[in-house]
């Protein structure tokens, strides 16, 4: 899942955008509010750190102006702001949750997915769908009990499906939840993914829409 943050500590950064991939996370991080407030009408984000000490913007006017243009992004501030008029006040203006520093990056990822489960409607970690058991908590995939092998890639995009799956994704769409703008990707990298998921997981279990994109089908052996 696509997340953007946006810190201007250097140090958190970095961290965040390390430990956040790390876990599976497809993080973009910007390092002030003005052009951090943009970016969320760049791309498809599921979610979005923000801290609220920011320059150029603060992370409350951020997300103020993003809650009056409607923008229903889940929000999880993360701040040093600890007191409990500034935590009722970011969520009075919209957060979804509030985190303060300082933190456990385990509790900042577990609030994060947690947060895209409910936005996604899905309440448990655990989403099954025909053959297949994924486990994004212990972030491993099973077919018929037996635990399937995923490159990073493969289980974002098989994420991407099970999350979706009564609708048919576009390839833009796909590509911008599974590459950052620095990436380069190349013509049919995407189509080279989506091989490897049905070669491991049945070659029904990804279904082509002709002209429209790519929509979650069922495994070879399902019903």
């Amino acid at each position: 899942m696509r997340i953007l943050l946006i810190e201007d500590d250097l140090l958190i950064g970095e961290g965040l955008k390390l430990g956040l991939s790390k876990s599976g996370f497809l993080v973009d991080w910007f390092d002030e509010g003005k052009t951090g407030f943009n970016a969320l009408t760049t791309a498809p984000y599921d979610a979005v750190v923000l801290d609220l000490t920011l320059p150029k913007m603060d992370g409350l006017d951020i997300l103020q102006q993003w809650r009056k243009a409607h923008q229903d992004t889940p929000v999880l501030i993360l701040t040093a702001r600890d007191t409990l008029d500034e935590r009722v006040k970011g969520l009075q203006q919209g957060a979804d949750d509030y985190l303060c520093k300082p933190f456990a990056l385990a509790e900042v990822v577990a609030r994060l997915q947690a947060l895209i489960r409910r936005r996604y409607g899905q309440n448990s970690p655990t989403i099954e769908h025909s053959l297949v058991k994924f486990d994004s908590l212990a972030r491993k995939v099973f077919l018929r009990e037996e635990e399937v092998a995923l490159t990073t890639r493969e289980y974002r995009l098989l994420e991407l499906f099970l999350l979706n799956k009564t609708r048919v994704l576009s390839r833009e769409m796909i590509e911008e939840k599974l590459y950052t703008w620095d990436e380069e990707v190349s013509s049919n990298a995407l189509e080279v993914h989506i091989y490897n998921l049905r070669k491991k997981l049945g070659k029904q279990f990804i279904r082509t829409v002709h002209g429209v994109g790519y929509a979650l089908g069922k495994n070879d052996e399902a019903d």
